[in-house]
């Protein structure tokens, strides 16, 4: 466990934990100096290539984008999401998790639960490789969004999936799209830190996807708050050069050798 694991699981309960996407040098570079864990996500299938689903996004492509968020990002925390099928068992998953951390020198990988996988985390930690767990709405095993945790019986089993997850030797746990009191619940029952999306404000820390966030991935649900409209501030500025270079006025004379 490295230094900056050992630094977030101190922030439970007494800091919040802040984590954003990225899967660029350029973006990686900007949200290091406020994030505590930047994660590589398989989210860029959706986002990046206009995938319907996560599903089909490959190691080598998440490998790709992971060393070019590990050659911008200084400080934060580099989790690595494994994409579906990368760890259908103990022994491939083995054999990914350790591609991904040294080819891509980042810090963790994290696996979306599918409340069998427990064994896989385990045998990845104690092969040194550090795991982020994810229960609730995972993408990779579920196709109908809904909100998790709502019944009683529900929020009983995802309360014993965290524990199971932590006992595995999980260093956190993502926590997406589970009710407010199943969350809060969840935090308070495990040691290590919970990082909620669309979950809790209870929880110990929150992810969004930065392209959410800046207004420019079109995808808004209810947990997703847009703090700039990055999309219009490009438009702009892409048509102010169009129309500067169908006009003849660029380059002008400062552009120009």
């Amino acid at each position: 466990m490295n230094k900056k694991i050992k630094d977030l699981l101190r922030k439970k309960n007494i800091s919040k934990i802040i984590c954003l996407t990225s899967y660029s040098q350029p973006i990686a570079k900007i949200i290091s100096k406020y994030c505590d864990i930047i994660l590589i996500g398989d989210s860029m299938a959706n986002v990046l290539y206009g995938m319907k689903n996560t599903h089909k996004i490959n190691l080598e492509t998440m490998i790709k984008h992971s060393k070019a968020v590990k050659a911008g990002a200084k400080n934060s925390l580099l989790v690595v999401d494994m994409p579906k099928n990368s760890y259908r068992n103990v022994k491939i998953a083995k054999k990914n998790a350790k591609i991904i951390i040294k080819q891509t020198k980042c810090d963790a990988v994290k696996i979306e639960s599918n409340q069998k996988n427990f064994s896989i985390i385990k045998n990845l930690v104690n092969e040194k490789i550090n795991v982020m767990g994810h229960i609730g709405y995972t993408p990779q095993f579920k196709s109908k969004f809904s909100v998790e945790g709502v019944k009683i019986a529900d929020q009983k089993k995802l309360i014993n999936e965290a524990k199971l997850i932590e006992k595995a030797g999980a260093f956190s746990i993502v926590l997406e799209c589970i009710s407010k009191s199943t969350s809060e619940k969840i935090t308070k029952s495990i040691k290590i830190p919970t990082i909620g999306i669309g979950s809790s404000s209870k929880c110990d820390g929150q992810i969004l996807v930065t392209d959410d966030i800046l207004g420019l991935s079109g995808f808004y649900p209810k947990f997703v708050k847009k703090y700039t409209n990055l999309k219009k501030i490009i438009e702009k500025a892409v048509k102010k050069y169009s129309q500067e270079v169908k006009k003849g006025k660029f380059p002008g004379k400062k552009n120009s050798f």
